[in-house]
């Protein structure tokens, strides 16, 4: 998706916080943040979320050490970037080895949660809101969805770990489309749920608050933390 943004095949898409960040390091000049989606409550934030199976003798990370830990996707903010920081500074190592027994890629949100469901790994991270109830996945997100979709019964997981508020990653379009189709795309995105709620219900991945504007500033912390990892592995 990215590469399409960047080689002018794609138009608009909508990315993660850490998606934006590459792609504005890669050309600062290729894509602009137009929209984000809110919470309920006005808020544009979700959290990395740690989960095991809850026929399991793991209730926090204490008890992961030594197993296998899943995580999506390299690029993912949620999915790996956010608990590759946040995690060693509670004191948990992301080298492999030196605490979790493993550190395994699924690929994906949805394929990790079946991971961890099957007992394919030991526990997993993907991402949710904050805001709901565990046993419905919580209000949106990747574990509402598959929810929803009875993917995973909820009450089969539980939570193990919970990020900081992480800003949801932007709708973005390429700087070099005319003002005026930004101006169109932007008015129908953010007017989608005064049309058709249960098509904004599938685009969110759950409840939401609509889409409101965003702009670049948003994602410095998240820039800074990509721009990080990128110097330290060519140290490395």
């Amino acid at each position: 998706m990215i590469q399409g943004l960047l080689g002018g095949t794609l138009d608009a898409a909508s990315l993660g916080a850490s998606g934006y960040a590459k792609a504005y390091l890669t050309n600062p000049d290729a894509v602009e943040p137009i929209l984000v989606k809110t919470n309920l409550d006005g808020t544009f934030t979700y959290h990395s979320i740690g989960f095991a199976r809850a026929d399991s003798d793991i209730t926090s990370l204490d008890d992961m050490k030594g197993k296998v830990f899943a995580f999506g996707d390299p690029n993912s903010t949620s999915g790996y970037l956010i608990p590759l920081v946040e995690l060693p500074e509670e004191g948990y190592s992301m080298k492999p080895g030196e605490y979790f027994g493993e550190i395994k890629f699924t690929g994906g949100h949805e394929q990790t949660i079946v991971a961890v469901k099957n007992g394919d790994v030991d526990a997993g991270v993907t991402w949710a809101g904050g805001e709901g109830e565990w046993e419905d996945g919580y209000g949106f997100g990747a574990l509402r969805k598959a929810s929803d979709a009875g993917l995973v019964d909820m009450n089969d997981l539980v939570e193990i770990w919970k990020s900081k508020p992480i800003p949801e990653g932007p709708m973005v379009v390429r700087k070099a489309l005319p003002q005026d189709v930004k101006d169109k795309f932007t008015a129908m995105m953010e007017g989608l749920g005064e049309r058709d709620q249960d098509c904004l219900y599938g685009v969110a991945s759950g409840e939401t608050g609509g889409f409101k504007p965003v702009t670049h500033d948003a994602y410095d912390a998240i820039i800074a933390v990509r721009l990080a990892e990128l110097e330290q592995g060519q140290t490395n």
